[in-house]
């Protein structure tokens, strides 16, 4: 199959080099290389839309779980995508991944994270309120449809989802929107869970889900929240299919990498 590939990244057999941010309290930021080779899956997961009940006293143990099932390893693959001045952090849930690009932009820099659940986006602007740091004032949080964009076009420098694309129903509207609001050159990075035409890897992706991510999800009362991934991850796209699914709304290239042992992976496109 003929894609359309990023031409300043490497074959998807190597280990992608990246940058990590390291900032002090005033978010002005140094690089340190940092190479994303196999490694410890991290696990950020939403409920579908039809699942959307969960309460606002459920929500702060989110990221205490991603943590402990990732080891704390999600938030150093975050910020793989941490690169620009002016982001948007689609489906940005309870903002974890919306705090670490504030920092990467600094003061003069602008985040918008958008949800689709006006709890998350509470708790968000909660944790916003009690974070020192003042990068952290160049956050906005804005309650949205995934399908249906309130931004003008050629908005945003970069646009990063971590575990959201998967819920969304109309992926192709959503992935047009996505296009339509970024300016030219410029890209999109999408991490989720990745659907392995591997029956190997597929079988140990799910007993993961049913012998870690459930029962440890169940300790803190989340069972609920956690038992339709398997299922979701079994409806959502492939490698190619993700990657043809950018190019057919007019993204020039389109790249995926697995990562995490092939158990994640990250769709980065170019408008």
């Amino acid at each position: 199959m003929n894609r359309a590939l990023l031409s300043d990244h490497p074959s998807q057999n190597e280990r992608l080099p990246v940058v990590v941010s390291v900032t002090d309290t005033n978010c002005h930021g140094f690089a340190l290389p940092f190479s994303a080779g196999p490694r410890l899956p991290s696990f950020r997961f939403r409920r579908s839309p039809v699942r959307s009940s969960r309460t606002s006293t459920a929500l702060p143990v989110y990221d205490n779980l991603n943590d402990l099932l990732s080891l704390g390893q999600h938030r150093i693959w975050k910020r793989m995508a941490v690169s620009w001045s002016g982001v948007l952090d689609f489906c940005s849930g309870s903002g974890d991944l919306a705090f670490l690009l504030s920092e990467k932009v600094g003061p003069n820099g602008k985040v918008i994270g958008l949800d689709f659940l006006k709890e998350q986006l509470s708790v968000a602007s909660s944790r916003q309120k009690l974070k020192s740091k003042a990068c952290y004032l160049n956050i906005e949080w804005v309650e949205g449809d995934a399908t249906d964009l309130p931004f003008s076009d050629r908005h945003f420098d970069a646009i990063t989802i971590g575990y959201g694309l998967r819920n969304v129903v109309d992926k192709y509207k959503a992935m047009e929107e996505m296009f339509r609001v970024l300016k030219a050159g410029s890209r999109v990075s999408i991490r989720d869970f990745n659907k392995s035409t591997n029956p190997v890897v597929s079988a140990v992706q799910e007993l993961m889900i049913d012998n870690l991510v459930v029962p440890v999800a169940s300790g803190f009362g989340l069972e609920d929240d956690y038992k339709y991934l398997k299922s979701s991850v079994r409806a959502f796209l492939t490698e190619d299919e993700l990657e043809n699914l950018a190019l057919d709304v007019g993204f020039s290239n389109a790249r995926y990498y697995e990562i995490g042992r092939s158990l994640m992976g990250n769709l980065v496109a170019t408008r």
